[in-house]
């Protein structure tokens, strides 16, 4: 079984979207799965066509610097016919944004139709979703339906659909898509990579100047759309009655300058730490400084309906977190039972989620082994890149093709 994965971009690059890539290209292989890696243009400009990376051949669209987005599409579908011809794959598997489903479907259409290979489309975003959180456009707009629309059309056309949530699911559905050709491949995590319940790294915390300080804290990427402004409010209103508090902010993003302006407007510097973007490898021991993680996501259409791996990675590590009550947490977040939930959009409510969470560290060992026995049971990348299986059978067979073995 050879299956193309075109993607966005992937490592070198760090992000949750490469994160999920390589647990699906790692999780397929211990399958028996062979998988061909091919990221477009976004992947950034130069001429490479090939690169190996640890250990994982990375085929590249060459691209020149400041192509525009249908100059991108052009030049992945033209890469994609190449590698097809040459690598000879069972099958496409298309990953977000649309921009990369448009040229799988029109790849297949080239080919005689008792030839074309099956595309599947895995929707882990809606492209119009993601151009309103980076602010490229608004809803209701011409262009955000516009997106709505291509989006929708590679959908319908699309063999077989996975995506990451249920709440995506849902929205599918909506555009008229059958719920049979609908699958969820949920984010998960490679338990065994995250150590339980691990002592805070003496010298890592001395460096930080963290000894003997509540920490709360935040890893990822710094967008509009995580509420970390509403993070370092909530700071401000508890950091009278908690002198030895801290906020350790681990990573960095588009927000990074207008946070560190707020921190400076209110006389936070010594409250606030920016550790900056830190190796993926290295972020469990930050994660081990953190009494309790906050993701204070907005409600927005994006986060109401996509779920993140960041609570996934803090049940797998013991760690207890707060999280605001959108859609894509509350799908992952027992309230009270693997971790709390509070409103989203209020700096007031987070901060007293936080304060209440503090008082009851009595309860915290019980909550951590619970979030941990749920993603051992539930969210392993096992079980969720098993999934695929079923879902590239019955592509296949859409198109008539020999349908191989596939150990799930």
């Amino acid at each position: 079984m050879r299956v193309l994965h075109l993607l966005d971009h992937s490592i070198p690059l760090h992000s949750g979207y490469t994160f999920r890539t390589l647990a699906i290209l790692r999780e397929q292989a211990r399958m028996g799965w062979q998988t061909l890696q091919l990221t477009t243009p976004k992947q950034g400009a130069g001429s490479a066509r090939e690169e190996t990376i640890d250990g994982l051949r990375l085929l590249r669209t060459p691209s020149p610097a400041g192509a525009g987005l249908l100059k991108q599409m052009q030049l992945t579908a033209a890469r994609l016919v190449e590698v097809v011809q040459s690598e000879k794959p069972d099958l496409i598997h298309a990953h977000s944004p649309v921009l990369n489903a448009l040229p799988a479907l029109w790849v297949r259409l080239l080919q005689p139709s008792s030839q074309r290979l099956p595309v599947v489309y895995e929707m882990r975003a809606s492209w119009e979703d993601a151009a309103v959180d980076h602010g490229t456009t608004s809803e209701g707009s011409v262009r955000y339906r516009a997106s709505r629309a291509l989006e929708t059309f590679a959908l319908k056309r699309a063999d077989r659909i996975t995506t990451i949530c249920e709440g995506l699911r849902g929205d599918i559905a909506a555009r008229g898509i059958a719920p049979e050709r609908i699958t969820v491949i949920p984010n998960a995590v490679d338990v065994e990579a995250f150590r339980f319940g691990m002592p805070a790294d003496a010298a890592l915390q001395q460096r930080l100047g963290l000894q003997g300080a509540t920490v709360i804290g935040f890893a990822g990427s710094f967008y509009a759309y995580e509420g970390l402004h509403l993070l370092v409010e909530a700071v401000r209103l508890m950091r009278s009655r908690h002198p030895k508090l801290r906020l350790l902010l681990v990573g960095g993003g588009p927000q990074e300058g207008a946070l560190k302006a707020q921190v400076a407007n209110n006389g936070l510097q010594d409250t606030v730490i920016f550790t900056g973007r830190v190796p993926h490898a290295e972020v469990q021991r930050y994660y081990e400084l953190i009494d309790l993680l906050a993701y204070p996501r907005l409600p927005i259409r994006l986060t109401e309906l996509v779920t993140p791996l960041k609570p996934l990675e803090a049940m797998a590590q013991g760690r207890v977190f707060v999280a605001s009550d959108v859609g894509g947490h509350r799908e992952l977040v027992r309230h009270g039972d693997t971790g709390y939930l509070c409103p989203a959009g209020s700096a007031v409510a987070l901060q007293q989620a936080l304060d209440s969470a503090l008082t009851q560290r009595d309860q915290w060992p019980e909550m951590q082994a619970r979030a941990r026995r749920f993603v051992e049971q539930e969210r392993t990348w096992a079980q969720s890149v098993g999934r695929y299986a079923e879902v590239y059978r019955q592509a296949l067979a859409t198109r008539g093709r020999a349908v191989p073995v596939l150990r799930a």
